[in-house]
């Protein structure tokens, strides 16, 4: 609860007149519309007693506004989602529940002790796992912020410790070090961490087990130093102490190898008369005891709870995502010739052809924004200065560009 502080105003008059006086702007109570009487003896007019209630409504206000997280049900935040991500309705639901249960945990505590929620994304690259961490961040109004794991190593050896993580964060909550302690880390590129071998080794694995083992009390949750500025090469440098317990970790990657094991045909040999045919298309379930043996230690595997997989995308969803969202790449086009004054149109097809093409590269929503790029290329370059033109896409991606100055000299 905010505390406010009022300083007496002092009044020209005797002592003896100002003890009946407000203590906070000297009206007297002949001039006030009501006086209270506080309990070391001073009065407050009404008219002060209204500014401090309407100063305490603002900061409770002001705090209301701070932790908006809890107003979002897992329904809305899919919602939401559904505007930004096509496609991975699973992955979306189960990312709905647990930041939803992880802020209602920040909101409302009780007795019982519930632990966080801390994700980790599987799926190949393209399909929406950084998109969906940046659209949460979005929607809550919290500070939010990126790391590559292929750039951290051990502390004591070179290449960034897992502490410029929270300062990235720290900085992204412009240092308010309460703001950033509610904030979300999506770590990216997890699986590169993976242990060298799964045997014994007589050298230190410095990026990758031993990353894993850094980032353990990290994501569980502990109080850090972070310097403000620089890092262990500036060690006098000021630093903050932030504590990670409340901060939402999300770790994503690729993890292809893990993704391959569940596409082989899984063998099922049984014999009489509960025999089982054989499961064509094996566990689809991703398991720890999956990810250990794909390198990943189990303390940190056991310090993500929550394993969400998200699907390739098809060429329907490709399609669905170049149009349909927010912040479409057909429509980010269309607004760039627009600011032109050109026009931007695609013939039937025109769409599903790049759509499919993006499918047969495999990589996702990238490979289907880069392929409308290259081919817009030359017209992005010639079209600006161009007034009226217009750019015209055919379903055999065939790009034609139409100047008004050309109709007028025909």
């Amino acid at each position: 609860m905010p505390v406010f502080a009022i300083e007496p105003q002092r009044s020209k008059m005797s002592q003896a007149e100002n003890n009946h006086n407000c203590v906070h702007c000297g009206t007297s109570p002949e001039a006030a519309a009501s006086m209270l009487q506080l309990q070391n003896g001073s009065n407050l007019c009404g008219a002060c007693i209204a500014l401090a209630n309407e100063m305490l409504v603002m900061g409770q206000k002001e705090k209301e506004e701070a932790i908006p997280e809890g107003r979002k049900t897992p329904k809305e935040i899919v919602a939401f989602l559904n505007d930004y991500v096509i496609g991975q309705e699973a992955a979306k639901k189960a990312i709905a529940i647990a930041v939803y249960n992880h802020y209602k945990r920040l909101s409302n505590p009780t007795d019982v002790e519930i632990s966080k929620s801390n994700i980790l994304m599987l799926g190949p690259t393209g399909t929406g796992k950084t998109l969906l961490a940046q659209s949460i961040a979005r929607l809550l109004d919290v500070p939010f912020t990126i790391a590559d794991a292929t750039s951290l190593t051990q502390a004591g050896y070179v290449g960034d410790d897992v502490e410029t993580i929270l300062q990235r964060l720290l900085q992204a909550a412009d240092g308010d070090i309460a703001k950033a302690e509610r904030g979300i880390v999506f770590i990216d590129e997890v699986d590169k961490l993976r242990s060298a071998s799964t045997g014994p080794s007589v050298t230190r694995d410095v990026s990758g087990e031993g990353v894993q083992q850094s980032l353990l009390k990290l994501i569980e949750g502990t109080k850090v130093r972070v310097p403000v500025a620089g890092g262990r090469k500036h060690p006098g440098a000021q630093a903050e102490f932030i504590d990670t317990t409340n901060i939402l970790f999300v770790c994503s990657g690729a993890f292809v190898s893990v993704l391959e094991s569940l596409e082989e045909p899984k063998e099922v040999r049984s014999m009489g008369f509960f025999s089982q045919a054989p499961d064509a298309k094996g566990v689809k379930t991703v398991t720890p005891d999956l990810l250990v043996e794909h390198g990943m230690i189990p303390e940190f595997i056991g310090r993500l709870p929550v394993v969400v997989t998200l699907e390739q995308l098809n060429v329907d969803a490709l399609e669905r995502i170049l149009v349909e969202p927010k912040n479409a790449v057909v429509r980010q086009m269309e607004a760039l010739f627009d600011m032109d004054g050109a026009k931007l149109n695609f013939e039937a097809g025109a769409v599903r052809a790049i759509a499919e093409k993006a499918y047969e590269l495999k990589t996702g929503a990238r490979g289907a924004r880069s392929i409308l790029e290259d081919l817009l290329k030359d017209a992005l370059y010639e079209v600006p200065g161009e007034e009226g033109a217009t750019v015209q896409v055919s379903a055999d991606l065939k790009v034609t560009v139409d100047y008004p100055q050309l109709k007028l000299a025909a």
